[in-house]
């Protein structure tokens, strides 16, 4: 196979051109509530430390983080999603205006509650999360009201990718995913997927599929040796194969990614990096791998972005969202970018 190269004005050319994207993400989404402090004794009520409470905050998270992601890399998102009618639920909604993010493909709900995530951080590291969530599927008539609204914003906005960003939170369901997916084939919009254990099988037929190694062994019932790629590649490719998926990239933590398609296997090393907290990381890798393949980008691109990208934001303690600058900086440093 010939070796992929690319110049560096090309690569500015390709960053620019993210500006120009809208993308449709469908998911579970939450608030990711911290709160920072400092830890310097044990209570003497139980064998816990006590946090001082510092600072508090609320950012967007799940599908919303991607929407995130989406946004820092100069693309335009439109979140498709339901909250509860709660008042968690308006703080998303606040969240959401002051990120200058549309509202129009939010559903308000009675039934559910606003998924929320308070991780509480002493001294920089993560101590505990709470979770306050609804995990069964979305009512019927939400469901459909939901597609109806997806359904719109295909037809009358210029998509140029689909993200089904799914937490398990029960917002996205086989009839779901296979609506979306052949409304994005009747227009020609890719669709990339970051999957879950529960809907793993189901996603039949869309163009990239990015699950991590715990979710791989999880959805396939197999275990695997990380030292061994050749066996993980030869399982991916069955599975590319059978669910009829134009790419699938699985990320390794520390050992990279691997990218997989008909013409192209190929394994990434990671980065050396200072790990912070990889929360969200996943998040940051779908927004990239979605954007590249909108772009239509060489698969070898789309997995080194992605990569460099995930990598990037563990650096940081909590869920960030991509610096699209850093990422050029590091990717014109790409082995196969020709200074």
């Amino acid at each position: 196979m010939k070796k992929y190269s690319l110049k560096k004005e090309q690569l500015y050319k390709i960053f620019e051109s993210f500006n120009d994207l809208n993308v449709l993400i469908i998911g579970d989404v939450m608030v990711d509530a911290y709160m920072w402090g400092n830890v310097s004794r044990i209570s003497p009520e139980a064998p816990v430390p006590i946090l001082t409470v510092k600072k508090k905050e609320k950012r967007l998270g799940g599908a919303a983080n991607v929407a995130l992601n989406v946004q820092a890399m100069g693309a335009n998102p439109i979140l498709c999603s339901v909250i509860g009618v709660d008042y968690e639920g308006l703080q998303f909604l606040d969240l959401l205006k002051v990120q200058r993010l549309s509202q129009k493909g939010i559903l308000k709900s009675r039934d559910r509650l606003t998924t929320t995530k308070t991780r509480v951080i002493g001294n920089n590291q993560q101590m505990i999360r709470v979770d306050e969530e609804t995990e069964e599927d979305v009512q019927q008539t939400e469901s459909q009201t939901l597609l109806q609204m997806i359904s719109y914003i295909i037809q009358h906005d210029k998509i140029d990718v689909i993200i089904f960003e799914d937490y398990n939170k029960g917002l996205i369901t086989p009839k779901l995913i296979q609506k979306v997916v052949e409304l994005a084939k009747e227009k020609g919009i890719p669709t990339a997927v970051d999957p879950k254990k529960k809907n793993f099988q189901a996603y039949k037929g869309v163009t990239l599929f990015k699950p991590n190694l715990k979710e791989l062994k999880e959805g396939l019932k197999m275990d695997f040796d990380l030292e061994n790629i050749p066996e993980i590649q030869r399982a991916i490719s069955s599975f590319r194969v059978k669910q009829k998926f134009e790419t699938a990239i699985v990320t390794l933590s520390e050992k990279g990614i691997l990218t997989n398609s008909r013409k192209v296997k190929e394994h990434l090393p990671a980065h050396i990096r200072k790990i912070a907290d990889v929360s969200g990381a996943g998040d940051t890798v779908i927004s990239v791998a979605a954007l590249c393949r909108a772009l239509d980008l060489h698969p070898t691109l789309t997995a080194a972005l992605s990569n460099l990208a995930g990598g990037l934001v563990c650096e940081q303690v909590g869920v960030v969202p991509i610096n699209k600058e850093h990422l050029l900086e590091e990717a014109l440093e790409l082995e196969f970018v020709k200074k």
